[in-house]
């Protein structure tokens, strides 16, 4: 993995300067979890190393030791563990460790997908730790590595370079093939990729046998990208009832392969009843060009609204529009319970949807755009007042997100 630096190691630093809690940062497989992690540890433990396993199991004093972690420092060192919930009973562990050395040593917790799921199982850590979702590059991300500022989430636009952007769109965001920026290292990337998620990652934690239904349903899943999922339909397709098509559509967002935005409502059980749109994780897989376009802003959103969440700057929530005569804004973003900014994607047509304002209108929403991305960089905040629904160029405003 290359050493270019991301934002993910100043919210690291940032953590560990301001908190004891453990950092648990979770996220796709190969996005740079442990990469930034190390750069910030003093001593690094993976459960798949047999000799830190035969460390680990004999419990947290002979880590201390090892590392000498108890000893005079200028500053509490950082253990971090690696791939630590495959050991059994883990939370039990790091628990016993926190309560034991949270006064000398700061702990970060990172693994693959699966520490998001894991993490579910119970509150035993509650209030000991600190979670963060990790993304792939962004355009924003590409410019600058510092975090937003508290006082104003929304960075200034800056103009990405071109070579990054265009890597970004060919290639996707994941470290290793938007570094590369080489086409057949991203095809054999992404099936390889493909490949461990449905054969090892999901086989190994869930109780999934129909593997050949399984990868079935990725198939059809990596064609539906920006569209609504009507389950019946897709259960019916792969041949599975309807229940079972739920959870493995729940699984591969688990394993982020994708994830759903559901319908926003004031009324939360409204939105539940809707039909969720889907959308993959690595756009640059996707053929069709609309629904590439869609899913690149698809994946700038969620990454901004979950860091800003994650960083402790409001509540947010990513959502999409839709009424009952089929009119439909693809995006919006809620703060803090209250809709914030609409934004509706277009490859390259820049005449407005009368939708945009209709909604706006209706959500009384201080922002609305539409967001296009064969769009030539424009030097104006896209946030600098209140106004009508606004065409601005997706190299504009992504670069103002995280």
């Amino acid at each position: 993995m290359s050493a270019v630096p991301r934002i993910y190691d100043s919210l690291v630093a940032d953590h560990l300067a301001n908190n004891r809690q453990m950092a648990f940062v979770s996220g796709p497989r190969q996005v740079g979890k442990t990469t930034s992690c190390r750069r910030q540890a003093n001593a690094y433990v993976n459960w798949d190393n047999l000799d830190d396993r035969d460390l680990i199991l004999a419990g947290p004093n002979r880590i201390v030791e090892k590392f000498g972690l108890n000893r005079l420092a200028e500053a509490a060192p950082v253990v971090l563990f690696d791939e630590l919930h495959k050991l059994p009973r883990w939370k039990e562990f790091l628990k016993g460790f926190f309560d034991a050395y949270a006064d000398q040593v700061r702990i970060l917790v990172t693994g693959s997908s699966r520490l998001d799921i894991y993490r579910r199982g119970g509150d035993s850590l509650m209030g000991r730790y600190f979670s963060y979702r990790m993304h792939p590059f962004s355009v924003a991300e590409t410019i600058t590595q510092e975090l937003p500022d508290a006082e104003r989430i929304l960075r200034p636009p800056r103009p990405a370079k071109e070579t990054d952007f265009a890597a970004l769109w060919r290639h996707g965001g994941y470290p290793e093939p938007f570094l590369r920026r080489d086409a057949r290292f991203s095809r054999r990337w992404q099936s390889l990729r493909l490949q461990q998620l449905v054969r090892e990652d999901i086989r190994d934690l869930t109780q999934v046998q129909q593997l050949d239904q399984l990868q079935t349903m990725v198939r059809l899943l990596s064609s539906l990208s920006a569209r609504r999922l009507v389950f019946g339909n897709l259960a019916k397709q792969v041949r599975v009832a309807a229940d079972t098509g739920r959870r493995w559509v729940a699984a591969l967002c688990d394993f982020h392969f994708g994830f759903t935005v559901r319908p926003w409502f004031e009324n939360v059980s409204r939105s539940l009843r809707k039909e969720p749109k889907w959308y993959l994780r690595d756009w640059a897989a996707i053929k069709d060009e609309g629904s590439r376009t869609e899913t690149f802003v698809a994946c700038h959103l969620l990454k901004a609204v979950e860091g800003w969440s994650d960083l402790g700057l409001g509540v947010f929530e990513l959502g999409y529009l839709r009424d009952k005569e089929q009119r439909e804004v693809d995006f919006v973003v809620v703060r803090d319970g209250k809709p914030w900014f609409l934004a509706e994607v277009k490859h390259r047509d820049d005449s407005l949807s009368p939708a945009l304002k209709r909604f706006q209108g209706q959500l009384r929403t201080p922002f609305a755009f539409q967001v296009v991305l064969e769009a030539d960089y424009v030097d104006a905040d896209c946030f600098a007042q209140p106004s009508g629904p606004l065409i601005v160029p997706a190299r504009t405003l992504l670069s103002q997100l995280l």
